[in-house]
């Protein structure tokens, strides 16, 4: 007969081999943090540039399979629970896809323009200004402080 110590080995192992095992620390946290959470204290305004980069962020861990983690993102960011539109995403931020590049998130398509991209300054991309602060009025934006610089 197993002792107990061999049977929580034995439970352990197997969750750890079918990957469940840290699907259900995710989900504890996600509880835990959920139980925390103040709903009564008001959450600030989202401005428009946060919630382009909290879809960004979000649409990179559902692709990725992070489910608590995006859902802990909704729930602290206060993120409509329907996500924007893709093409709306990428017409916010000025990116032309291809057939191949709506595969992956629009998140890998920056990074990898970033990565890959070469010209004038050495390929570096040169970003000045501040974002909003936190609890920044809503509409408060970024623009007209921050450049980019090809």
């Amino acid at each position: 007969m197993a002792t107990i110590t061999e049977l929580k080995c034995a439970v352990r192992e197997t969750l750890e081999s079918r990957g469940v095992l840290n699907q259900l620390k995710a989900r504890i946290r996600a509880e835990v943090f959920s139980a925390l959470d103040d709903q009564s204290e008001p959450r600030p305004s989202l401005s428009h540039e946060n919630l382009l980069i909290n879809q960004l962020i979000g649409e990179y861990l559902e692709f990725n399979k992070y489910r608590y983690a995006a859902s802990v993102l909704k729930a602290e960011s206060g993120q409509p629970e329907v996500p924007l539109d893709r093409q709306f995403l990428a017409n916010q931020l000025k990116v032309v896809e291809d057939a191949g590049s709506k595969s992956v998130p629009l998140l890998y398509g920056l990074v990898s323009h970033f990565l890959n991209s070469s010209g004038e300054n050495g390929g570096n991309v040169f970003l000045r200004g501040v974002a909003p602060a936190v609890g920044a009025p809503a509409g408060d934006t970024m623009a007209g402080r921050m450049c980019v610089l090809p």
